[in-house]
Parts: structure tokens; C-alpha cells; sequence
């Protein structure tokens, strides 16, 4: 489950997630560095990727960006929650500086636009020192909402 939503997507998410997948919607896993990782209270206010990237938060380059375009929606009415997941991610012989946190963003159309029109949703405490050895993320609901009625 998430660290924390950004802001900008409270309310959205499942608008997001039913968007995967059709056109070119998708979710962007971006892994952040731990140097220069800004707090939980910064970023949370930050309203497109690019913004999240323009102050001393780093994008981890070389591990690279994933796309997932499948996302599944689970409207859990006993547990009164909602529940978005992906399949698990691996990542194959990652190299490069180690990374903190998984940002999950999406991205209403893959073929044009820049980091300016990808909305932040999630960002996931995941300490990593890449080594080269395969790296593979378990993902098990990277969003749930609830309410109390």
C-alpha cells in the first residue's frame, strides 16, 4: 500500500486506474534515489512528475522507467474499500545509485507529452542498492481507499 497519495490525485484514483490501458493510458513506475530525496510533506504537494523532479529529488536513470498498462480495480463492498493493483515488476540486472521509494504515476498518453502532463498517485518506501542481480516488485494493492460510514 502507498506512503502517501499526492494530493493532486485524491479523489481520482479510480478515474486513473480505469484509464490504464485504453489509448496509450498508463501507469509510469519511477524509481526515486535516496540522495537528495526530499520529505514525505514536500512531495506530496507537488502536481506532475516533472515538478516532483525540479528540486533536489532524483530520478534513479538507470534502472529506468517501468510501464504497466493493466490495472485491476476490486470494489470490495463487504470490506467497504477500494482496492488498485498490477502485476509484480521486475526490473533485470539493475545498476546505478541506490533508490529509496517507487513513485507510481500516470500518464494519460504514453506517445506525447513531456514529465509536465504525468500526475503523481503513489510513492512507495523501497530500499534498493542496485547490484545487477534481478530485482523484482511484489505488489499487492499499490492503492486501497476506505471510508467509515
Amino acid at each position: 500500500m502507498a506512503n502517501i497519495v499526492f494530493n493532486i490525485a485524491l479523489g481520482y484514483m479510480k478515474r486513473y486506474a480505469e484509464q490504464v490501458g485504453t489509448g496509450n493510458a498508463a501507469l509510469i513506475l519511477v524509481p526515486i534515489e535516496t540522495s537528495g530525496l526530499e520529505t514525505d510533506a514536500v512531495l506530496r504537494d507537488k502536481d506532475d512528475l516533472a515538478a516532483v523532479l525540479s528540486g533536489s529529488t532524483n530520478e534513479q536513470t538507470t534502472m529506468g522507467r517501468k510501464t504497466v498498462t493493466a490495472c485491476t480495480i476490486t470494489v470490495d463492498d463487504t470490506n467497504d474499500r477500494l482496492a488498485l493493483d498490477f502485476a509484480d515488476q521486475t526490473w533485470t540486472a539493475p545498476t546505478g545509485n541506490a533508490i529509496s521509494k517507487l513513485l507510481i504515476c500516470f500518464d494519460a498518453d504514453t506517445t506525447t507529452g513531456t514529465d509536465a502532463n504525468i500526475v503523481p498517485l503513489t510513492m512507495h518506501d523501497l530500499p534498493l542498492n542496485p547490484d545487477g542481480n534481478n530485482f523484482t516488485v511484489t505488489v499487492a494493492d499499490f492503492y486501497r481507499a476506505t471510508s467509515a460510514a
